[in-house]
C-alpha cells in the first residue's frame, strides 16, 4: 500500500491503525503524530496565514463567490508517490480539499488509486469511516481494537456521570468568533456524552452563524472557545481578545475554557474521544482527573 491521506483526521486514523508505514502524502496541516511530519506535503491552502478569525472568513467567502478552490492539490508531487489509496473527504470545504478535486485528478493516474471518501458527522459516523479506512487498507483487525477501545473509553464517560446522577450544566461550543458560530455536527454529542447540554448546537448538522443576543440568551453556564483548526495557543488567544471585547463581557461570572481545537474536536478522527474526556473533565471536575494542560486552558 502507498497511502495519501488529504484529511489531518484521515492520517490520524492511518497512525492509529497502525499503518503510517504506507503513508506517503499528507496535507499541509497535518501535525499529528509527529512521525507524519517526515513525508511529503501535497496540498497548499488559499487562505491567510494569519489567524484572524475575520480576515479568514472573508477569503473564504471571496474564493466560494470567485468560484475558487480554498485547497489545491500538488498534482505532479501526488503522481511520482504511485498511490494506492487516497484519502479524502466530502464534509467542507473549508477544511479540505474538494472531493470533485481529488477524483478528477486519481482519474488520471496509471494504474488510478482507490480513492476512499470521509463524511461521518456524528460520533457513530466517524467509527464508520475508521472502518472504511481500515477495509481499504487491510487493518480490519486493528481497527476492531481501535473501535472497542474508543466506545469502552465513552461508555466509562457515561456509567461515571450515571452512577453519579450527575448534573447537566449548560454549554456553548464557540468554532468561530467572527462571525459568530456555534458547534454543529459531532460537537454537540461531545458535549452530551462528556454530561452537558449544548444551548444552541445541533448534532450532526452543520455548524450554523448564530447572533450575540442568541448566545446569551441561551444561558451557558459553561463556554467553550475552541475555533475550527486552531491550537491550545490560538484559541487561548482569541479567547482572550474576545473576553477584552464589549460584546462578550455578559460571560463575566460563568466559566470559560479555550481548548485545544486541533486535538479535541475540529478533526472527525480518534481524538474526540480525547476531547469527550477532557470535555467531561470541564463539565464534571469532581468526578474525572483534572484536565490535562496542554487540552484545556480556564480563562475565567
Amino acid at each position: 500500500m502507498r497511502i495519501v491521506s488529504l484529511l489531518p483526521a484521515a492520517t490520524e486514523i492511518i497512525a492509529r491503525l497502525g499503518a503510517t508505514d504506507h503513508l506517503v502524502g499528507i496535507t499541509h496541516e497535518c501535525d499529528y503524530p509527529d512521525v507524519v511530519r517526515s513525508r511529503a506535503r501535497v496540498t497548499r491552502s488559499a487562505l491567510p496565514h494569519a489567524h484572524d478569525p475575520s480576515a479568514i472568513d472573508a477569503a473564504v467567502r471571496d474564493a466560494h463567490a470567485d468560484g475558487v478552490a480554498l485547497f489545491t492539490l500538488d498534482a505532479k508531487t501526488i503522481t511520482a508517490l504511485h498511490p494506492t489509496a487516497i484519502l479524502t473527504q466530502a464534509l467542507c470545504e473549508v477544511c479540505a480539499v474538494r472531493e470533485a478535486d481529488v477524483r478528477a485528478l486519481a482519474a488520471r493516474l496509471a494504474p488510478p488509486p482507490a480513492v476512499v471518501t470521509l463524511g461521518g458527522t456524528s460520533l457513530d459516523g466517524i467509527y464508520a469511516d475508521i472502518r472504511a479506512v481500515a477495509r481499504a487498507i487491510g487493518t480490519d483487525d486493528e481497527a476492531d481494537e481501535l473501535l472497542a477501545g474508543l466506545r469502552d473509553r465513552v461508555e466509562h464517560v457515561h456509567r461515571t456521570l450515571k452512577a453519579a446522577q450527575a448534573p447537566r450544566p449548560r454549554v456553548a461550543l464557540v468554532e468561530w468568533t467572527d462571525p459568530l458560530y456555534v458547534a454543529g455536527h459531532w460537537g454537540p454529542e461531545q458535549i452530551a456524552r462528556a454530561g452537558g447540554i449544548d444551548v444552541l448546537g445541533v448534532a450532526a448538522a452543520h455548524s450554523v452563524p448564530v447572533a450575540m443576543d442568541a448566545l446569551r440568551k441561551a444561558d451557558p453556564e459553561i463556554v467553550l472557545f475552541a475555533p475550527c483548526g486552531y491550537t491550545l495557543e490560538q484559541a487561548t488567544a482569541e479567547g482572550r481578545r474576545c473576553l477584552a471585547l464589549p460584546q462578550w463581557q455578559w460571560l463575566e461570572g460563568r466559566q470559560v475554557w479555550a481548548l485545544d481545537a486541533n486535538g479535541l474536536i475540529s478533526r472527525p478522527g480518534p481524538r474526540v474521544v480525547e476531547g469527550i474526556e477532557a470535555m467531561a473533565s470541564i463539565i464534571a471536575p469532581t468526578l474525572f482527573s483534572e484536565i490535562e494542560p496542554w487540552h484545556a486552558v480556564r480563562l475565567q
